[in-house]
């Protein structure tokens, strides 16, 4: 393997890289670029104004609009940056552009330095289908399946498509051909729901990568999803650097990554690793590189894609081995060797341990991982853990992007090592004012199965199904703890931070004072005494209906962090308070309590038993199923909202005729907006 020579000075081609991503990635790439001794310029979009990416840079550019189309997907508007700011080299991180061909060759064209494979590389293995080809010729085993041939003259029409589910055999896997990400990929397993999965999948293609042309494989049931790092070099040196497990998924999208796998030997290690290594040699490419595969319960492994980038868990491959890839990847762009020979590589990945990553992202899980927007009140990263993440406080998370936050990676001597500082680096991240997933990841790490590393594709499915996931009534130290804690707050407001008519119900003693709330939107009422006159700093007795309790506040750092004592109960609590709403964790689960004893009571029962469809979450009307006048069903799809680059169906409340229609396809639309009225005429 030809080298650079230790401690020789890089002979630079370019000194500053430009980036054509944000959010976390970006920082990520800058860290090592900066170290490198490379000047770091970023791009952002108007929602990204001030993002923490866009005040890391050395220099910031505006590249367009919220939208990815008027942005972060704007080749000419990302090239114009790249003029103007002097930039030698492009790295386009991970999303976005970083497989698109056409990008990387207009990079080239326009004299800067690519930092990825040659476009031709990223053509040939950038669809799906065309993928396959020279996997085969080069012997690797592929997924039984359907899909275009040369030049893309195959019958992809639903009549052919259907008939060649039929000859596949239920269950099918519909894939979009042009990309990855779970997005247009559906499981089929009978007949009858071919076509509708067809067209949403069609749909979602298009939206998601401007091409409907869609891949039908074989679905082979509960497989673990194995993946294996490749890198090459420019001087003919291609090695791979091991194999991640990502079979931990919800909607076909990778929440949990690990490197090694418990299910792969070291011989089936070697297995894959050579057929990787040969098939990046076979389409003669650069750069880094992953290999995705398929490992049935037989140990047998079936190619799926290659993904042309580096992947989102590359960090777990970097803790076992030891190395850095984005360094990698600028040492190659820059005409060097790779800094490792395959030896080398095995002989650290055995002393290397385990690494764990879990990827943190604004869902919820208990409505089925709906994406969701809205600003951080407060962030804190793990201590103990990598932590690669682009938030901050005050945060606006926009639903224009991936709803990936942050990664936690945890590093550990084996694998129950790993696993528990991946649990308590979960216990340790605070994120308030944003629902996500963070509980549940520590769920899923702490799971019998996954421990016992049993972990297949299916494990979400079997064993956080839907209603395993549902959110659950807060308890009754849940209630006590949000009234004291708004009481606590209430008397520490002052008048500048809470309305008049609010101050001073904390200190209502000697007399209780009746105080309602909603504590993650559910009622909640109480009664509530102070056990002192003036006595602020907190001491009460709490009342709900025949039950009733002492609490009080043993201490408060001032800075967001309390120590309550409800009963007998000693329990430290992180808190954000936000514009009258009060955000905490309790016992590793995080709630939102807003003070409503003098709020307007809501009177009309809830909108959905009056028919009134709004939307979830900020969005993009990706398709209308309905008119005014038409009868729906309950549960039928009314319309489809793109969030997050994902499409959401949202389903009629109840049976009736529609009523009012107050959207249109391609409109944005907001939270709680209302979009559809359905009427009881019809039923």
């Amino acid at each position: 393997m030809q080298r650079a020579q230790p401690g020789h000075p890089l002979s630079l081609s370019f000194d500053s890289v430009l980036i054509a991503n944000r959010g976390e990635i970006a920082l990520r790439i800058m860290r090592t670029a900066r170290r490198m001794g490379l000047r770091v310029i970023a791009v952002y979009s108007e929602a990204d104004r001030g993002a923490p990416h866009v005040r890391a840079a050395d220099l910031a550019l505006p590249i367009g609009g919220a939208l990815p189309a008027e942005s972060y997907l704007n080749i000419d508007a990302l090239l114009a940056a790249a003029r103007a700011s002097g930039a030698g080299a492009v790295h386009p991180g991970y999303g976005f552009l970083a497989e698109n061909d056409a990008f990387a060759q207009a990079c080239v064209d326009a004299g800067l330095t690519f930092i990825g494979p040659p476009a031709a590389a990223i053509r040939e293995m950038g669809n799906k289908a065309g993928a396959k080809r020279p996997m085969q010729a080069a012997g690797v085993p592929c997924v039984p399946g359907y899909q275009a041939g040369e030049g893309g003259d195959a019958d992809l029409s639903g009549e052919r498509m259907a008939q060649e589910a039929a000859r596949i055999g239920y269950p099918v896997m519909i894939k979009a051909a042009a990309g990855g990400g779970g997005r247009g990929m559906r499981r089929v397993d009978r007949a009858e729901d071919f076509a509708a999965a067809l067209q949403s999948a069609r749909s979602e293609a298009e939206h998601a990568f401007s091409s409907g042309e869609l891949i039908l494989e074989k679905a082979i049931l509960e497989p673990r999803h194995i993946e294996i790092q490749v890198f090459a070099d420019a001087h003919g040196n291609v090695v791979h650097l091991g194999e991640r497990d990502c079979s931990v998924q919800r909607r076909h999208q990778k929440l949990i990554e690990e490197s090694p796998s418990p299910a792969v030997s070291p011989e089936l290690r070697a297995r894959m690793g050579e057929v990787s290594v040969a098939a990046a040699r076979a389409i003669g490419y650069v750069g880094a590189g992953t290999l995705e595969f398929l490992l049935d319960g037989q140990g047998r492994f079936y190619f799926m894609e290659m993904n042309t980038r580096l992947q989102v868990e590359h960090a777990v491959t970097e803790a076992v081995i030891g190395v850095d890839l984005v360094e990698w990847q600028l040492r190659v762009a820059l005409g060097e060797a790779l800094p490792l020979s395959q030896a080398e590589i095995d002989a650290r990945r055995i002393i290397g341990g385990h690494a764990i990553e879990a990827r943190l992202c604004a869902e919820d899980p208990s409505q089925n991982f709906l994406p969701q927007s809205g600003t951080v009140a407060r962030w804190r990263a793990p201590r103990d853990a990598r932590t690669d993440h682009a938030l901050a406080d005050d945060l606006v998370i926009s639903p224009y992007y991936d709803s990936m936050l942050a990664k936690i990676v945890a590093h550990g001597a084996n694998r129950d090592d790993a696993r528990r500082r991946l649990a308590r680096a979960l216990d340790d991240c605070l994120l308030l004012g944003i629902t996500s997933n963070r509980r549940f990841l520590r769920q899923c790490v702490t799971h019998p199965a996954f421990a016992a590393g049993q972990a297949t594709t299916a494990f979400i499915e079997q064993h956080f199904p839907a209603p395993v996931r549902q959110a659950t009534q807060p308890d009754a130290l849940t209630r006590y703890a949000a009234i004291a804690l708004l009481a606590h707050l209430h008397g520490q407001a002052g008048e500048h931070r809470y309305p008049v008519e609010l101050q001073g119900w904390s200190s209502s003693y000697p007399y209780p004072r009746l105080i309602r709330a909603t504590l993650d939107g559910q009622a909640l009422e109480m009664r509530a005494r102070t056990l002192a006159a003036g006595d602020c700093a907190g001491r009460w007795e709490l009342t709900e209906g025949a039950d009733a309790i002492t609490a009080s506040i043993e201490s408060d750092d001032g800075a967001g962090r309390v120590t309550l004592r409800i009963g007998e109960r000693i329990c430290p609590i992180d808190y954000a308070w936000t514009d009258g709403v009060c955000h905490f964790v309790l016992e590793g689960a995080e709630y939102t309590a807003r003070d409503a004893t003098y709020a307007k009571a809501e009177r009309d029962g809830g909108a959905a038993g009056h028919g009134r469809v709004s939307a979830p979450m900020n969005g993009r009307v990706a398709a209308l199923h309905v008119a005014p006048g038409v009868a729906v069903s309950a549960g039928q799809t009314l319309l489809t909202i793109e969030a997050m680059k994902m499409e959401h169906a949202i389903v009629a409340p109840r049976a009736g005729t529609v009523a009012g229609l107050f959207t249109q396809a391609g409109a944005q639309v907001a939270p709680g907006q209302l979009l559809i009225e359905i009427g009881t005429e019809g039923c």
